[in-house]
């Protein structure tokens, strides 16, 4: 949609200028930037064609995936033609901006409608049915626009509030399971094997846990009792399986997930890019489901065994094609922020203002837009003695309350999926993961991870005070009432889990039900549009 317009903001290279207007970059005083979620739209347009109440496949009462730092804005009295070509708008936090335009066969839009789940497709599937002149006027005469022009617009104050909505996200922590097959499996606090356990037959009835859910061994047994609820035994030590990534996946997505993480935890065994079966996955999945993406595991610059490089962005890229929206950069974030830090002169205190352009966070950044890409944050707490601690980090000390009266301590960065602790702060990490590029937070808590206990709401808060990019909390749900506890508390854009999804314990839809009772914006499913239009 960007295009039509005569210039941006975010470049030099001018715009097809077929509408006189320009894309400027929003404001992050009241709102996060990117604008990166599900928002609703106005339609400004009566309806085209037969009369469709749901004109072009819009509906005012569903959601659209939006990601973007830069935008068209409603302003009829500053960018009038900007305005008459508008067909509905959007707001997010007090800024109104075009959404969609519409001008005889030219129909462009600031979200992403092959990411808006069943709302997108029955967007597309109905523009595509639509009848259209036989000969465009922008085809006839461009850059001019065609002809009679629509009457000018009139203001469109901001509502007391925005459409936007908090996300749900389900995570699926991918790797090889000791026969190399790809399984999701989930961990306590990062540990993804089995307790021992007795080898030998499970028996139960058809309601046990099928095969998709069944843990993998080197050894199984059939039970004749099980019928369609055959499980197999387990040995000691072997990987959780719980179930197969790609399917897994479909299941979310019909559930009204918001979004998907693909994190692959085994790493690469020869080549990112010539033997990497995560790609065979995120194809299959992006295939069929149409929500965002994103893709985490191994996303650095190395080295194939004969010797050639490969770019973190070459790897990046591989996965984008594949249908990946967004990919997680963990380990080589914390390396990357610390070179900022080094790199810091006396003239800007602690931190420079930005980098060499060098890290795999800058070279994505550049290439797709600071949106695409994801800092996954793994931090633990260290405790301290706040009566005479006087280190670096003390503005940022946490003090206990309830069980932990008493206790301060602050949160440190870890490396190898928690292994490793680093002499940097979460919120020196957040800090300059942003400087560098990131366009969101994967937070994450090493402490919370597999506990059932909550959200780590002091350090979700702490994150979400000393960024301006979206926060995605982690680590820790264990009912819905946690997810409520978050929004609420925190203000953070989305949230995501993965064991209590995997094991059935909390259904998506639950937790949706569960903030629409508080009065937290959620996403808006009509899977109905969508598969009547199909049948």
């Amino acid at each position: 949609m960007q295009v039509l317009f005569q210039s941006s903001s975010e470049g030099s290279v001018p715009g097809l200028g077929i509408i006189s207007s320009k894309i400027g970059l929003f404001s992050n005083e009241d709102k996060t930037v990117p604008h990166m979620g599900w928002n609703s739209v106005h339609l400004l347009d009566a309806p085209h064609g037969d009369g469709d109440a749901a004109d072009e496949g819009l509906d005012e009462a569903l959601h659209y995936y939006f990601v973007h730092s830069y935008r068209a804005a409603y302003d009829p009295e500053r960018e009038p033609d900007a305005a008459r070509w508008a067909h509905s708008v959007t707001q997010y936090g007090r800024e109104v901006f075009v959404a969609t335009v519409r001008r005889d066969n030219v129909f462009g839009c600031q979200f992403h409608p092959e990411k808006s789940g069943d709302a997108g497709m029955c967007l597309l599937d109905t523009w595509l049915r639509l009848r259209q002149p036989a000969t465009s006027a922008v085809a006839r005469s461009r850059p001019s626009p065609p002809t009679p022009t629509p009457a000018p617009r009139v203001p469109f104050p901001p509502a007391p509030r925005d459409g936007f909505t908090k996300r749900i996200i389900a995570c699926m922590d991918v790797r090889a399971n000791d026969q190399g097959d790809l399984v999701v499996t989930k961990g306590d606090q990062y540990d993804v094997r089995e307790k021992r356990r007795p080898t030998g037959l499970i028996e139960g009835p058809s309601s046990l846990p099928t095969p998709a859910t069944a843990t993998t061994t080197t050894t199984t047994t059939t039970s004749p009792l099980a019928s369609s609820a055959t499980v197999t035994a387990t040995v000691a030590g072997a990987v959780r399986n719980l179930g197969k990534p790609v399917a897994l996946a479909a299941r979310y997505y019909a559930a009204g997930a918001d979004e998907l993480a693909l994190l692959n935890i085994t790493s690469f065994r020869h080549s990112p890019l010539h033997d990497q079966p995560m790609l065979a996955v995120v194809r299959a999945a992006a295939a069929n489901v149409f929500i965002p993406l994103t893709i985490g595991g191994g996303i650095r610059d190395t080295v194939d065994p004969d010797g050639t490089p490969r770019s973190a962005l070459e790897v990046a890229g591989a996965y984008f094609r594949a249908g990946a929206d967004k990919v997680s950069i963990g380990s080589e974030a914390v390396y990357a922020v610390e070179r900022l830090r080094a790199a810091a002169t006396a003239d800007t205190d602690t931190e420079v203002r930005r980098g060499d352009g060098s890290s795999a966070i800058e070279t994505i950044a550049h290439a797709y837009g600071r949106q695409a890409v994801v800092v996954s944050v793994d931090p633990k707490r260290v405790y301290v003695d706040a009566s005479t601690y006087d280190g670096p980090r003390r503005d940022e000390l946490i003090h206990g309350s309830g069980d932990e009266e008493g206790k301060a301590w602050w949160y440190q960065c870890t490396v190898s999926g928690g292994r490793e602790a680093r002499d940097l702060s979460v919120v020196e990490l957040g800090r300059g993961a942003e400087v560098l590029g990131a366009g969101e937070i994967l937070l994450n808590s090493i402490d919370r991870d597999g506990t059932g206990r909550g959200f780590d709401l002091d350090l979700v808060n702490l994150v979400r005070r000393n960024v301006s990019i979206p926060v995605v909390a982690s680590s820790g749900a264990g009912n819905v009432q946690h997810f409520v506890d978050v929004f609420e508390k925190t203000g953070v854009e989305a949230a995501l889990a993965a064991g209590i999804f995997h094991r059935g314990e909390v259904q998506i839809d639950e937790v949706k039900e569960s903030l629409v009772t508080h009065n937290i914006n959620s996403r808006k499913t009509k899977p109905s549009i969508w598969e009547k239009d199909v049948e």
